[in-house]
């Protein structure tokens, strides 16, 4: 057996992708997504998928699934109610935080700190107390431990609890304790313990990140193993396999102990196909543009490696719908590292008070939806407004599956326009001008903002409304290159089938690089890394990998002597020295300046991956003629409506140059060619759009 399935939840849609890997042949499904019972869509999804293709579900041999839940979980502050278990004496850390403000917060003369997740009355301070290198300073009073827990438990109707003692990253010997001593008073809550979690220093983001993992642990679950019960009863017998934050595929044993990886599964599909689509094209460098019906995420590929980031905020506040640093929760696990906004096809167009044309970042996901869906949406969307604006068929739409009306979007854009004194498609071009400029703030983060030009990379886009912007983000940026795959609509849930299985773990024992020289110091750092591989290649194992087959990686976190924070390097071996003069090299590239101070070794990580076969579809084809447009309708160009030829996107073959303005459509997605571009097909049959 060799059907895999791909399963994307998004806002709005719900994607389906079906590869048999031993022709590499790709069949996609694209439903909506249905929000008080998300099973619901996949399973309608994978029924349509599977009746269409002629497979029987016995021969799924394999499911990977991608999920938003944990992050709305956070977002709309919808988790079960938690209990938080620390050291005595620091049990306000949450409610403290790190006293840190967005840069749109700072000027905010209202400014409201947000509220914590845990509430102090659910917090439970413990006697004990660990030191920095593991020695128990002041042991666990067990019998105070069971008394307070068994009071609060008492008088507090919660679903989870979180454990995170000072220090237990050196030694989680007490929080195990108290973990026992819940599981003893109640065995129906789901506990989260830090040093089980992610058991990396600094205090606040571990205690967050085992907070959330908690918070939302029993949703999430639930939800799997439900979803694992009906994929089950439907006749399929694979084990499912999710997308962890880090865009590598984790089991659903490792969801149920550190949920919190599930943070930004949605999006690390997206790159880690854009990454994958870019190793089969021999592209190494590009920025990923991901425009689903909710939100638009950038990442960035560099030397055909996705970044990743070891800490980010989740459950913050938003600058013109971008998320922003230092607002809402850190968490200390690996992450795809990429910024999102809330600009997606669902995203709605309103007038501000002062009378200025607002876009996002409130959606109108799946329910309503856009008001053309004719679903009960009211407030105009950047869909409404593409529709108007021609660039959108509407009887093609979803490859003509779902019917909806340019008259309710023309209705909609119009009552918008009034206050104006616009008309319909007038407005309609100024939601996609702005939407534009809301998206481009994001592929300002990964790049700009961090000394890179975008123009020496190429802008990939994937999700069913990135292809209508695509091409006019570019043009912000100076970006020549645009490339936007087969099945973009769908891009995420094939990035799920390009992605190998993966472990992550961590230790942090802090070594000046002054004694590293001594065989001891050497020597420990070694047995670090040996048990960290030991425990992830059984964890590998269990998922039918051998030992052959996979791939260890080491990195180390390194910072100058006395510094607060570190920077990640590679580790060959066990090279110390190697590693700090690749830190050496990063810190001038970073910063412009090269310390002469020696360097500590704080964090070692250990990654291993279990290889998967990554589909490849090229072909060798090549079109004897240019395509021929199917239709001609009225479009924006130039500032008016003009006739513009229409083509399908199946009709592109590698050879002929298509000029704009165009639009080409398929079932999942809609491509603009704006004037000025051309378009043509690869051997991969990704168009490639450029100026001229």
């Amino acid at each position: 057996m060799t059907v895999a399935l791909g399963i994307d939840i998004g806002g709005t849609f719900t994607d389906v992708v079906m590869i048999d890997r031993s022709d590499g042949s790709i069949c996609t499904a694209k439903v909506l997504t249905t929000p008080d019972d998300p099973a619901a869509g996949v399973l309608d999804g994978i029924a349509e998928l599977l009746a269409e293709a002629g497979y029987d579900p016995p021969e799924v041999s394999q499911v990977v699934h991608a999920t938003t839940l944990a992050t709305n979980l956070i977002l709309e502050r919808k988790g079960g109610p938690v209990a938080y278990v620390t050291t005595a004496g620091f049990g306000d850390i949450l409610i403290i935080g790190n006293e840190r403000k967005g840069d749109a917060e700072k000027y905010d003369l209202f400014y409201t700190k947000q509220a914590p997740i845990v509430p102090r009355r659910r917090t439970v301070d413990v006697a004990e107390r660990t030191g920095a290198d593991g020695s128990v300073v002041v042991p666990l009073d067990i019998e105070q431990a069971r008394s307070s827990l068994a009071d609060l438990l008492a008088r507090e109707s919660v679903e989870a609890v979180a454990i995170c003692f000072l220090h237990s990253y050196a030694n989680g010997d007490h929080e195990r304790q108290v973990a026992d001593i819940i599981a003893e008073l109640n065995s129906d809550l789901y506990v989260a313990v830090s040093s089980e979690v992610w058991p990396e220093y600094r205090e606040l983001p571990r205690a967050c990140t085992t907070v959330m993992s908690a918070y939302v642990g029993p949703t999430v679950t639930r939800y799997i193993a439900r979803l694992d019960e009906e994929l089950a009863r439907q006749g399929i017998g694979a084990r499912m396999q999710i997308m962890g934050s880090s865009g590598g595929i984790i089991s659903a044993a490792t969801v149920a102990r550190r949920p919190v990886q599930l943070v930004e599964s949605g999006p690390a599909a997206g790159v880690m196909a854009a990454a994958h689509i870019g190793r089969l094209s021999g592209i190494d460098n590009l920025i990923s543009f991901d425009m689903g019906g909710t939100t638009a995420k950038a990442g960035l590929v560099r030397d055909g490696q996705a970044a990743i980031a070891h800490e980010f905020f989740v459950g913050g506040t938003a600058s013109s719908g971008v998320k922003q640093i230092n607002t809402g929760y850190p968490i200390k696990i690996p992450v795809i590292d990429l910024a999102e906004v809330g600009a997606g096809g669902g995203s709605i167009a309103y007038l501000d008070s002062g009378g200025a044309l607002r876009v996002g970042p409130d959606s109108a996901g799946a329910e309503p939806g856009p008001v053309c869906y004719d679903r009960g949406g009211a407030q105009p969307t950047v869909t409404d407004a593409d529709l108007v604006l021609g660039y959108l068929n509407p009887d093609f739409f979803l490859g003509g599956r779902m019917a909806i009306r340019a008259d309710l979007a023309h209705a909609a854009l119009a009552g918008l326009a009034e206050p104006m004194e616009l008309n319909s498609e007038e407005a309609a071009a100024g939601v996609y001008e702005v939407v534009n400029a809301t998206m481009a703030a994001a592929v300002r983060v990964v790049t700009l903002e961090r000394g890179i030009d975008p123009r020496d990379f190429t802008l990939l886009a994937s999700g069913g409304a990135a292809g209508v912007h695509v091409a006019r983000l570019a043009e912000e940026f100076g970006i020549t290159t645009v490339v936007v795959p087969a099945n973009p609509g769908v891009g995420s849930a094939v990035g799920l089938l390009a992605s190998d299985v993966v472990t992550d773990h961590v230790r942090t024992q802090v070594i000046d690089s002054a004694s590293v020289e001594a065989s001891a110091d050497a020597s420990v750092v070694e047995a670090i890394y040996t048990e960290l591989e030991a425990v992830a290649v059984a964890e590998i194992g269990a998922e039918g990998f051998t030992a052959d087959e996979i791939v260890l990686e080491r990195e180390i976190d390194v910072r100058y002597r006395h510094q607060a924070h570190e920077l990640t390097v590679p580790l060959n071996g066990c090279d110390l020295g190697r590693a700090a003069a690749a830190f050496n090299e990063l810190y001038e590239e970073l910063y412009g300046i090269r310390q002469a101070d020696p360097v500590e070794f704080v964090n070692y990580r250990v990654r291993v991956i279990g290889p998967v076969p990554k589909p490849d579809w090229s072909t060798d084809e090549v079109a004897s003629r240019p395509p021929i447009p199917l239709s001609y309708r009225p479009a924006w160009f130039s500032g008016e409506m003009a006739d513009t030829p229409v083509y399908r996107r199946h009709t592109f073959l590698p050879g002929p140059i298509v000029a704009g303005p165009a639009i080409i459509e398929e079932t999942s997605s809609t491509v603009v060619v704006p004037e000025g571009w051309t378009a043509s097909a690869d051997r991969w049959l990704s168009l490639v759009l450029n100026p001229v």
